[in-house]
C-alpha cells in the first residue's frame, strides 16, 4: 500500500512539474517586448520636466561704449584697431563693473591674428547684457583661419541682444593646414563655449564659414527669435549642451559644407540631454533641417520645415540615430523632392545593437507633406495620429512599435506604385490599430510576439 501511496506521489509531482514548465514555456513564447513606462502629460508624450535657466544679471548699470572717448571705428574699416579699441572699452565696463554694455549704432570690422588656426574676435564677460544698438552690426574681418568666433562668450549670466553679426564666407582665403585639409568649418558667429545661463535673442546671425552659434560644453543656453542664415556648416551646433532651447528661430540658407543642418546635436563623448527645439521654422537647408546623433530626451515640437523651391535636401528633414531619444510632435514637414532617402520626413538611423537605454521614440500629430518616415535595427516606437500625405511609413528589424490613428495617402505622381505608398513592414513587433490608408482603414497585422513582413513588392526597400 505504501509503495502505492510513493508512486502516486512521484506521478502528482512530475504532472506538476510537467505543468510549470509548460506555463514557463507559454510564458516566454508569448511575452512582450516594452520600454520603460513614461509620465505622460495630457497629449500622450512624455512630460517635459526641464526648463533651460536664464541669465541672472546682476543690478542693472548700464554703460554705453564711447567712440570719441576710447577711439572706436565704426565705418566697418580697420579692423586692428577696432578690435584692440572696442575689447579695451568692453573690458573696462566690466571692471567697473557694468552689467548692461549697450553698443552704438555703426559697422564695426574686428579681428586678430591669435595663432596659426584662429582669427579672434570680441569677448563678451559674465554677468553682461551685451545690447546692440539699432543699425549695430560686428563684421569679421577676411581671414585665412580654421576658426574664428565673432563674438565669443567668457563666464556665466550673458545675454546678447539686438543686434546684427557677420562673417566673412564670400571673402575668405581657403588656405591648407599642414594635412592639406582646406574645409575651414569653423568659424563661428557666436561660440558658447563652456558657459552656464546663456541667452541669445533678436540676433541676425549669417555668412559665416561655420555655425551660427556653435555651443560646446554647456548648460542652460536659449536661443530665441534670432535669424540665422547663410552660414557654410550649420545654424546651431550643440556638441555637449544639457538645458538648451532653441524658441521661435528662423534658420535657413544652410549650405556649404558638410553636415549643412539647421540644427546639429552631435557630441560624442559628451552630454547632450534636455534640449527643446520648438515653434522654430525651417527653410532651404541643404543638409536638412534637424539632426540627432548623440541627444537624450530631445523634444522638436511644433516647428515648419520646409524644403524650398530650388534647394535640394541631401539626409533631411529630421534624422536621429538610434541611440537616442526624441520627442517629435505637431511639426509640418514638406518636401518637394527626395534625399539621399527618397521623400522622407524623418528617418532613424541605426548600425543595429543595443541603444544604451529603454525609451521609446515618441511621433504624434505631426504633418508630412509629400514624405514619410522610417525606422529600423532599432526597438521602441509610439507612432500616433500623424499625416503621411503622399509617401509611406515603414518599420525594418523593428520591436515594438505602436501604430494608431494614422493616415497615408497615395502619391498622386506615382500612380502604378500604389501599393508601395502605404505600410510597410520587415521583422517588426508591435500594435496597429486605427489606421487609415486614404479612405480605407487598413488592418494591419502588427503581432506583440511574432514578426510580421509586409513590404513593396515593386520596388523594395
Amino acid at each position: 500500500m505504501k509503495y502505492q501511496i510513493y508512486y502516486l506521489l512521484m506521478l502528482i509531482v512530475i504532472f506538476i512539474s510537467s505543468c510549470k514548465n509548460e506555463d514557463l514555456d507559454a510564458v516566454i513564447s508569448d511575452s512582450i517586448y516594452e520600454a520603460d513606462p513614461e509620465n505622460l502629460d495630457p497629449d500622450g508624450l512624455p512630460t517635459l520636466l526641464f526648463n533651460a535657466q536664464l541669465p541672472n544679471i546682476p543690478a542693472v548699470s548700464e554703460y554705453t561704449i564711447e567712440l570719441d572717448r576710447w577711439d572706436i571705428p565704426n565705418t566697418n574699416t580697420n579692423a586692428a584697431k577696432t578690435t584692440a579699441n572696442l575689447q579695451a572699452a568692453i573690458d573696462w565696463a566690466h571692471e567697473e563693473a557694468y552689467t548692461r554694455v549697450v553698443l552704438p549704432p555703426g559697422n564695426y570690422l574686428v579681428g586678430e591674428d591669435v595663432n596659426d588656426i584662429y582669427y579672434g574676435g570680441i569677448d563678451i564677460f559674465g554677468n553682461t547684457e551685451f545690447v546692440f544698438s539699432e543699425g549695430a552690426v560686428l563684421t569679421i574681418d577676411t581671414n585665412n583661419k580654421w576658426n574664428y568666433c565673432v563674438l565669443r562668450l567668457n563666464g556665466d549670466n550673458i545675454i546678447v541682444r539686438d543686434g546684427v553679426i557677420k562673417g566673412e564666407r564670400a571673402t575668405h582665403v581657403y588656405t591648407a593646414r599642414e594635412d592639406g585639409k582646406t574645409a575651414h568649418d569653423e568659424g563661428h558667429g557666436i561660440c558658447v563655449w563652456s558657459n552656464n545661463n546663456v541667452l541669445i535673442k533678436n540676433m541676425e546671425i549669417h555668412s559665416v564659414t561655420g555655425d551660427g552659434s556653435l555651443v560646446l560644453d554647456s548648460n542652460d543656453v536659449t536661443f530665441e527669435n534670432n535669424n540665422i542664415y547663410n552660414n557654410r556648416r550649420q545654424g546651431i551646433s550643440i556638441v555637449g549642451g544639457v538645458r538648451i532651447e532653441i524658441n521661435n528661430n528662423e534658420i535657413h540658407h544652410i549650405k556649404g559644407t558638410s553636415p549643412q543642418f539647421g540644427i546639429d546635436i552631435e557630441g560624442p563623448g559628451r552630454i547632450d540631454e534636455d534640449i527643446l527645439i520648438q515653434n522654430n521654422y525651417f527653410h532651404h537647408n541643404s543638409g536638412g533641417d534637424i539632426v540627432n546623433a548623440t541627444g537624450e530626451n530631445v523634444y522638436i515640437l511644433d516647428n515648419v520645415m520646409e524644403q524650398g523651391d530650388g534647394s535640394k535636401y541631401i539626409d533631411g528633414p529630421i534624422v536621429s540615430w538610434h541611440k537616442t531619444h526624441n520627442i517629435i510632435a505637431r511639426n509640418t514637414v514638406t518636401m518637394v523632392d527626395g534625399s539621399v532617402n527618397g521623400r522622407l520626413g524623418y528617418i532613424q538611423y541605426s548600425s543595429g545593437g543595443e541603444k544604451g537605454h529603454n525609451r521609446a521614440t515618441y511621433v504624434h500629430d505631426n504633418i508630412m507633406n509629400n514624405c514619410g518616415m522610417y525606422m529600423y535595427k532599432s526597438s521602441d516606437a509610439d507612432v500616433r495620429r500623424n499625416k503621411f500625405l503622399g509617401y509611406f511609413v515603414a518599420f525594418s528589424d523593428f520591436e515594438n512599435v505602436t501604430l494608431m490613428d494614422n493616415l497615408v495617402t497615395y502619391s498622386e505622381e506615382h500612380t502604378n506604385l500604389r501599393y508601395c505608398w502605404s505600410y510597410r513592414f520587415k521583422n517588426a513587433t508591435g500594435f496597429a490599430s486605427g489606421n487609415y490608408l486614404g479612405e480605407s482603414l487598413e488592418e494591419l497585422p502588427l503581432s506583440e510576439t511574432e514578426p510580421h513582413t509586409l513590404q513593396c513588392v515593386l520596388d523594395g526597400w
